[in-house]
């Protein structure tokens, strides 16, 4: 059965909550601004001017709703517009309302706070710098208005710049945390590919090709010569799948938007509804002269996923007694079903395993212990544990909890 790996996008925006918090503070704040304006009707000189301004405000506001739904589609030329409705009812107020004592008095301008929702459009798109901008502009245009630079106007004016800076700041933080954190889900699925991919490869191609070189050297002639073009094959395929790591893709750059992906492991052409599968099934067929297999008289069970990961670890193993011990070496498989995990050894009677050897062979690119054994169980949420004395033999512990095993597959199931 062929497995691959599909891309599951989540989205995780720390942005993308300002973006509706910015949708509903618009709204609110054209509302505010018109029952300002008619609290203070009798007292405007000009209302007609001030009401055409509110109503263009008021639908302006509702039609470019969609406009605020993410970074993607608040372009700038929306954000130059609203700025300059923004900057527009602010030089529009001492016309409207010439009131000498009421402009004396700091009175309201008439787009009032919603003046602060098209400052912060420019924070949440493009950062600090874009907000620094923005908020100047609302300053100069304020202090055009004011004709002097009173306390109030001061406040106002220095409340909007920090605040839409502060946010600007905060933002950039976030989507920067966003790439960094979709690049490191990338990795670590491109890594997880890779070594299932390794996995496979060890228990077909590698193996082949290491049986080639040695029986082509031991019959010699034109059959060594295969033996060590299979030889350094082998060692070319070693070095591909142990080293690299992929490059950027479009999908980490993906983050600015709030999309953080990770690649998801399934079985094509495995049933859904597919039940438990019995271990020992699987495991029967191992058994032969020179296997003994052992396992409980009742059935074993396990996720589809685990049961076939255990079986291939198992076979990974064996795989390794007959190349390093002997094709006629005696193994033997002890399946032990635990109320909270199975577990599977596999036991030996060669000479054992040198010290260092693992971790020697790990290095050289031989992945027969490191992936396809303790990678496999890794994945599975379980352990692998090697015990070796020289001149003993050698016992695999393979250890697969089942409450992991289940859950792993139910969080797979719920992100697709």
């Amino acid at each position: 059965m062929i497995r691959r790996a599909r891309v599951a996008v989540v989205r995780m925006s720390v942005e993308q909550p300002m973006w509706s918090a910015l949708r509903a503070y618009r709204v609110l704040s054209a509302a505010y601004a018109v029952g300002l304006f008619l609290s203070a009707y009798d007292e405007i000189r000009h209302p007609w001017p001030a009401i055409g301004y509110l109503a263009v405000v008021a639908v302006w506001t509702l039609a470019t709703l969609p406009r605020l739904a993410n970074a993607a589609s608040c372009s700038r030329r929306f954000l130059a517009v609203d700025l300059t409705l923004a900057l527009t009812g602010i030089l529009l107020t001492p016309v409207v309302d010439s009131a000498p004592a009421r402009i004396a008095a700091d009175g309201p301008t008439l787009p009032s706070i919603w003046t602060a929702g098209a400052v912060l459009a420019f924070a949440v798109k493009g950062g600090w710098r874009w907000a620094a901008l923005a908020s100047t502009l609302v300053a100069a245009a304020n202090l055009v208005q004011r004709g002097q630079l009173s306390q109030d106007t001061l406040h106002n004016v220095l409340l909007v710049w920090i605040v839409s800076i502060a946010i600007g700041y905060v933002v950039q933080v976030a989507r920067a945390s966003e790439r960094t954190l979709a690049r490191a889900l990338e990795i670590e699925a491109a890594t997880r590919e890779r070594e299932r991919l390794a996995r496979d490869i060890h228990d077909g191609v590698l193996q082949v090709l290491a049986m080639v070189q040695r029986r082509g050297t031991a019959l010699g002639g034109e059959a060594a010569e295969l033996g060590r073009m299979a030889g350094e094959q082998e060692i070319a395929l070693r070095t591909l799948v142990a080293g690299g790591l992929v490059p950027p893709t479009r999908l980490s750059e993906d983050a600015a938007q709030g999309a953080v992906v990770r690649a998801v492991p399934e079985e094509s052409g495995a049933a859904e509804d597919e039940g438990p599968l019995d271990l020992r099934a699987l495991l029967a067929p191992r058994s032969g002269p020179t296997v003994t297999f052992s396992a409980p008289g009742t059935p074993v069970l396990l996720d589809p996923p685990a049961a076939r990961e255990l079986a291939a670890a198992v076979g990974a193993a064996l795989d390794n007694v007959r190349g390093h011990v002997g094709a006629d070496a005696r193994a033997w498989i002890l399946v032990e079903d635990e109320p909270d995990a199975v577990v599977v050894t596999v036991r030996d009677e060669g000479p054992g395993i040198p010290e260092g050897r693992l971790v020697q062979a790990e290095v050289e690119g031989r992945l027969g212990v490191a992936q396809s054994i303790r990678g496999r169980l890794r994945d599975l949420g379980g352990s692998a544990e090697i015990l070796s004395v020289p001149g003993q033999g050698t016992e695999v512990e393979l250890r697969v909890p089942r409450r992991h095993a289940a859950k792993q597959r139910k969080q797979e199931g719920s992100i697709r």
